[in-house]
């Protein structure tokens, strides 16, 4: 039986290679999936040392202790401390501000953003993307700790008051970072503990305030689907200051990390008494709009050859069809479930062989390029740039499957093909870049359809306590990679499953 499969699997292939036609298909969708990929990435500016000096989302960026792309910048009320020691502060009250047009230091308006905070922080330097622990107090999120950008720890729950004030504690034991929370300063809860590498023996450490930019609702259109995003701040008070352990003499230095941010006069620090006032603007969080320097965005090439091989993959049965050489198959395999599973591994393999080197082509060129015009590229693991790379070409190949079993089903590839551009290319295209869809919908439309599959190429994760467009357009997807890929597969399995039932119940 496996040698009648092998034979059967090889006459497929046969066929499949002796037809010029499908053979420059294939070639010109490796062709398109390179070259249209390699015109993804935009001129956005230069980049100088560790930080990229550039305009435009995704153009921006401090690079965090593991090579990332972090912002790191809030108001810091520092001194040094050894390698061992601890710092505790209660937090009395957290107002706030934001200018929703435009930044505008003539339309200031009071309130917090939901991940507005303030608290204590230990950090290797001032320097932006250097590696830290803190625990704060979020507006909207209550007490957590945070580390290393992407690192974060729920604590207690709630906003914080003059009649509800938190209390905050970090410890130092060499590398290792501890933080604790307590509602009165007596009995204590670890929240979380961390070793930071390369913290250096003397290391700053003290209270900050940070607050990240207000986003106004977004405008929706045809064309574009945006939203604005505007500077706000944060103001804390502390008292109960209390540092122990190896604590150099001196007073407390303030300084605004990264450069500070936003149309407000004062960002800074005041000390009266017991009791030291911060203000703060701006957030310490890893970068989550990649915008030109995703490392998916030459992936773009994707749809062009998606196109191409689809058509490849519905003509390898309906040509069978429309000549009438169908019947001369059937009469030469006629087990038509093995017979269709063989066209399938043939237009299967050949999308994949065809696409993974395209894919790979267009990143080894495109990130050159784009580097070479300054634009950053947001770095990934090696684990994720193989998938994001891999999976791309298995998409490709998945999707020349469900256009062969929609082919077989329908016998007409101008239909076949539409249909499968109409379910996995259009989805993704109404939900972004045109934005004509509310977000709820699009939502819907990316986890139920076959465009779900394209979660394969998202290379960043979402990170909860982030505030982001985590859109399509920005390579975020609302499923994880593997499910979305799971979503395509299962359509295309019952595409394949009633392809197989109908081969066998209707005439040739």
């Amino acid at each position: 039986m496996a040698a009648g499969f092998a034979q059967l699997l090889r006459a497929e292939w046969v066929k499949f290679r002796t037809v010029r036609g499908w053979v420059v298909g294939m070639i010109v969708a490796g062709l398109l999936t390179a070259g249209v990929g390699l015109l993804g990435h935009s001129e956005c500016g230069s980049q100088v040392g560790a930080v990229a000096v550039v305009g435009g989302p995704g153009c921006t960026s401090s690079l965090g202790p593991g090579g990332e792309a972090v912002t790191d910048n809030f108001y810091f009320v520092h001194r040094p401390m050894g390698n061992t020691g601890s710092i505790t502060v209660r937090v009395t009250s957290m107002t706030g501000s934001y200018s929703p047009n435009g930044g505008s230091a003539s339309d200031v308006r009071p309130g917090l953003q939901p991940w507005s905070k303030a608290g204590i922080i230990i950090k290797a330097s001032a320097t932006p993307g250097s590696a830290y622990a803190a625990m704060m107090v979020a507006a909207g999120h209550g007490v957590r700790m945070q580390y290393d950008y992407a690192g974060d720890v729920a604590g207690l729950p709630g906003a914080v008051s003059a009649t509800s004030p938190r209390w905050l504690r970090l410890t130092r034991d060499g590398g290792t970072i501890t933080g604790y929370d307590s509602l009165d300063g007596a009995h204590w809860t670890q929240v979380g503990s961390v070793r930071l590498a390369g913290l250096p023996a003397v290391a700053d450490a003290g209270l900050f305030a940070a607050s990240p930019g207000y986003t106004a609702p977004a405008s929706q259109s045809i064309g574009s689907g945006s939203a604005s995003t505007t500077p706000s701040q944060a103001t804390a008070a502390f008292d109960h200051v209390t540092v122990r352990g190896a604590w150099p003499a001196g007073a407390w230095t303030g300084t605004a990390v990264g450069g500070g941010s936003g149309p407000y006069p004062v960002l800074g620090y005041r000390q009266a008494g017991g009791e030291l006032v911060v203000t703060g603007s701006g957030d310490i969080a890893p970068v989550v709009d990649p915008g030109a320097g995703s490392v998916a965005t030459p992936l773009v090439g994707a749809f062009a050859g998606l196109i191409a091989i689809v058509i490849v993959g519905a003509m390898f049965i309906t040509a069978e069809y429309r000549r009438g050489l169908i019947r001369v198959t059937l009469a030469a395999s006629p087990r038509r479930g093995r017979l269709l599973a063989a066209k399938a591994i043939v237009i299967g393999a050949a999308a994949f062989a065809v696409s993974l080197p395209a894919v790979i082509v267009a990143q080894l060129v495109a990130e050159p390029m784009a580097r070479s015009r300054g634009i950053f590229i947001f770095p990934v693991p090696a684990a994720t740039d193989v998938r994001v790379v891999a999976g791309t070409a298995a998409l490709l190949a998945v999707a020349a499957v469900l256009a062969l079993a929609l082919g077989t089903l329908l016998r007409r590839s101008a239909v076949a093909v539409t249909i499968v551009i109409a379910v996995i290319v259009l989805p993704y295209f109404f939900a972004s870049p045109l934005a004509v869809l509310p977000a709820g919908v699009a939502d819907w439309l990316l986890r139920v359809t076959p465009a779900a599959g394209f979660a394969i190429q998202q290379p960043y994760p979402a990170y909860p306590q982030v505030t982001g467009s985590y859109t399509p357009g920005n390579g975020y997807y609302p499923l994880a990679p593997w499910a979305g890929f799971a979503v395509l597969c299962a359509w295309t399995a019952l595409a394949l499953g009633l392809a197989v039932y109908l081969l066998r119940r209707r005439d040739a």
